[in-house]
């Protein structure tokens, strides 16, 4: 597919998760509030059901922060502490990729222990029985039977974790890291039916890329699972990549791209540093973290359902509010997702070759861009749904939206968002394919249809979240509006779209052929 097509594709999906993510928080809250009666101190409240280490109990009273959340951010420091050593003294030119994989193993797992003590082991036993599935089932259908272990096994741990032991279970939560460990997991059983069961000349360019020529051991699984560097806090990555930076083969075919329209020599010998895009983004996390420790208390989002605020509250204002309730909670996923980020290129993994200016790029894996999610809506998607939407037979979209709400866990608030991300996905589509031709007739007629179409995506995404009173509030009248504008415009999809453009050059290229012959005919009977 062409960089538009990429772009389009990346729609919606992970701004959809951030404001899942949101609703599951305030969810939380409540459900504490009515049990207690009050809000409890944020530094006690995880004592009891803080199922890490306990070492950082003093300081999550000094600072008022929940122990999990200390510990999280504890682990993801040392890591990144542990990212510089590992990159510069366990560099490829200085040891084996045995070493590498162990040592980044043995590190992913001691963290796993300190932040979520004996529930770490549900992602060893997630990980041995899809490999055990790997190992043991044909490669014909290996694929299919990994898909369906995986994601069960991630299924009865959300559900016991949410409707047996806790359903407001405030402590980390150990089911995170295993929703990035299945997307690994997925993923690497596709491209390897890819890359042992299929020619090459069934495969897509960007499959191609992913394919994967030979099993991996369990090593290697392993430490591609659970390696320190994304064991907390993701980002997915392919597993080519992966490998490519263990061996220290990252860099080679990237230093032969071009920079700025030459061959680009001057980089052969030299191997990037990442020091400039580590920063760059540990300061993201600083200011990230700045603006929520002081806006999260100022602007609590579970007011914008207080049936007072409700009532009382002109509906325009109520908009307002939590949009900025949403601001100002953002950030906080904002600075894990960057730092994780951060952690990988401190590592080395990430080099993704060269910007025309001749500086290295750092963005092979990445969670998100908050540029992009902040002025456009569009940010980088989640690595499993893509290829969700890549290889779903029958509606892609649905199935991507639906996998992602069964992904994420069993609040009923995932379903309402991500069934509501379907409606409004075809809407969008509809808009953009009936009427968006007719303000592309010049540069000013273009900006405003952009400021337009911004400012109705921002309305619908700050109330996507499973409050069903706070909805009601508003008479559903944004679901109904999606509804209406699908029914009203309708557009193609984009199969049907593609097929049509392939019949369209097929018959161009027989009329082609046709003529020429005529003209052949003509030219020997002359």
């Amino acid at each position: 597919p062409s960089q538009q097509q990429q772009q389009q594709r990346r729609r919606g999906s992970s701004v959809f998760i951030i404001a899942a993510a949101e609703g599951s928080e305030v969810n939380r809250r409540k459900e504490r509030e009515r049990i207690y009666g009050h809000r409890p101190s944020m530094a006690t409240q995880t004592t009891v059901s803080c199922t890490g280490s306990t070492l950082l109990q003093p300081i999550s009273e000094i600072i008022n922060l929940p122990v999990d959340q200390v510990n999280f951010v504890a682990c993801q420091l040392f890591a990144l502490l542990m990212a510089l050593w590992f990159r510069l003294y366990l560099h490829p030119s200085k040891t084996s990729p045995f070493i590498r994989h162990v040592v980044a193993t043995l590190l992913g797992f001691y963290l796993a222990l300190f932040c979520f003590g004996w529930y770490s082991l549900h992602f060893l036993v997630q990980s041995g029985l899809s490999y055990s599935v790997m190992i043991f089932v044909g490669l014909e259908h290996m694929h299919k039977y990994c898909f369906i272990v995986t994601l069960s096994y991630l299924i009865v741990c959300q559900i016991t974790r949410v409707y047996v032991f806790d359903y407001g279970m405030y402590s980390a939560d150990f089911t995170g890291p295993m929703m990035v460990i299945t997307q690994k997991i997925t993923s690497l059983a596709f491209e390897i039916h890819d890359g042992l069961t299929k020619p090459e000349k069934q495969l897509t360019p960007s499959q191609k890329y992913l394919a994967i020529r030979r099993m991996p051991s369990l090593l290697e699984y392993l430490s591609y699972n659970c390696n320190f560097m994304g064991i907390l806090a993701g980002p997915a990555c392919s597993y080519n990549d992966y490998m490519a930076f263990i061996e220290g083969t990252c860099y080679q075919p990237r230093h032969q791209e071009n920079a700025n329209g030459k061959e680009n020599g001057k980089y052969k010998q030299t191997e990037p540093s990442p020091k400039n895009d580590v920063i760059s983004k540990l300061c993201t996390c600083a200011i990230s973290l700045g603006i929520y420790l002081s806006l999260c208390n100022l602007l609590p989002v579970e007011h914008s359902i207080d049936d007072e605020f409700v009532s009382s509250t002109p509906f325009y204002l109520q908009i307002i509010y939590l949009y900025l309730a949403m601001l100002a909670l953002r950030p906080k996923y904002y600075f894990v997702w960057t730092l994780a980020d951060a952690i990988n290129n401190a590592a080395g993994f990430g080099f993704n070759g060269y910007n025309k200016d001749g500086s290295p790029r750092w963005d092979l894996v990445s969670n998100l861009r908050i540029l992009d999610i902040e002025t456009t809506g569009i940010s980088r998607q989640p690595f499993g749904s893509k290829g969700c939407a890549m290889r779903c037979p029958f509606n892609p979209m649905a199935a991507t939206f639906l996998l992602s709400a069964m992904w994420h866990g069993y609040y009923p608030g995932y379903y309402l968002t991500f069934l509501t991300g379907i409606a409004m996905t075809m809407a969008a589509r509809a808009v953009r394919h009936n009427i968006r031709p007719h303000f592309m007739v010049c540069d000013s007629y273009k900006r405003i249809y952009d400021v337009i179409t911004w400012h109705g995506l921002r309305l619908p995404l700050v109330t996507q979240w499973h409050h069903l009173s706070y909805l009601l509030s508003w008479y559903y009248c944004l679901h109904i509006l999606c509804l209406l504008v699908v029914l009203a415009l309708p557009v193609r999809s984009r199969r049907r779209q593609a097929k049509e453009q392939q019949d369209g050059l097929q018959d161009s290229q027989i009329d082609h052929n046709s003529t020429d012959n005529n003209c052949n005919q003509k030219e020997k009977a002359t």
